[in-house]
């Protein structure tokens, strides 16, 4: 096929994956329910404690597994904006809408739990929490800007939904909290069923337009933002957890993209020409500098960890 394809002639070409794709899905997926993963009767709950007065004491979470379960419940938050773009991109006809509202149905069940959790527990300041959301959804999120909507929405997710699973899982252990680490896992689980799905569409792509697919593929590599960037505070949550192993460069290279780009076979194909050739000598260039950075990042967590250790060491 011909880098020229539409994202129609795509959407229509790649129908036929979709569906089996949906069904496996439904195969696979558990059906839950939130209100199962939140301790209502639990002895912090919001209205023993004195309402919206909330104390920082009242909380059985650290302050990185706050700031991580906030900073994901603001993502989920988002659901609205997310919709709306997936719906623009792979639009709302046939099997691509049954998808879109299904995916949509399964995300949402994400933000219910994790705020019902946080409030009922007490785990955060629940004005604080709701000002925040006010303010993320209302920024929202920015559509790609350029070449197939598509493409380089399918490439996204997949990368997004995978790092959104580590995160989660990742939080659970953060938490040392039973209940919450049930609950993470339980979302994790649909975050991979999410991702495996948007996988092998983006696969699907890359056998119907090569060079269009990887040309969208590095572009998202090479700019990729989690989708909480316009969260309050974001950048500075974010160092945070990547100091505490939330969510860092490592896992994101090591974890996520290198290998997502192993199941596409990215740098073993012989069917690219051109735009699709350069395009994939710039990821390979993207990925060495990110195995920099990273590499920088861990010796540098490691030197902050080591002083600790000895500050602590010489004050006891």
């Amino acid at each position: 096929m011909t880098t020229a394809l539409t994202d129609i002639d795509i959407l229509r070409e790649l129908e036929p994956v979709a569906e089996r794709n949906l069904n496996e899905h439904l195969r696979k997926a558990r059906p839950w329910n939130p209100h199962d993963y939140v301790p209502w009767d639990d002895g912090r709950n919001f209205a023993a404690m004195g309402g919206i007065d909330w104390e920082p004491g009242q909380s059985v979470l650290s302050e990185v597994a706050q700031i991580a379960m906030v900073t994901n419940l603001l993502t989920e938050d988002n659901l609205p904006s997310y919709h709306r773009e997936i719906a623009d991109s792979f639009s709302l006809d046939g099997v691509w809408g049954t998808w879109v509202g299904r995916w949509t149905a399964e995300e949402n069940r994400h933000g219910i739990v994790l705020r019902d959790y946080l409030v009922v527990t007490r785990a955060v300041d629940p004005v604080a929490l709701e000002a925040a959301r006010m303010a993320h959804m209302t920024t929202g999120v920015a559509k790609p800007v350029k070449g197939s909507q598509f493409l380089r929405s399918v490439a996204y997710v997949t990368l997004q939904e995978l790092a959104t699973r580590i995160s989660h899982r990742n939080t659970a252990t953060a938490c040392a909290e039973p209940v919450a680490e049930r609950m993470l896992q339980r979302i994790a689980a649909d975050e991979n069923l999410h991702m495996i799905f948007y996988r092998n569409l983006s696969a699907a792509a890359l056998e119907l337009t090569p060079n269009g697919m990887l040309c969208a593929v590095t572009d998202i590599v090479t700019q990729f933002q989690m989708p909480g960037l316009t969260q309050p505070n974001f950048r500075r949550n974010a160092v945070v957890l990547a100091k505490n192993g939330i969510y860092d460069l490592r896992q994101h290279l090591d974890v996520v993209v290198r290998p997502v780009l192993r199941a596409w076979n990215v740098f073993d194909r012989t069917d690219l020409s051109g735009e699709g050739e350069r395009a994939r000598e710039v990821l390979a260039g993207y990925l060495d500098e990110l195995e920099v950075k990273a590499r920088r990042f861990e010796e540098q967590r490691d030197r902050a960890a080591a002083r600790l250790a000895e500050r602590v060491a010489a004050a006891g």
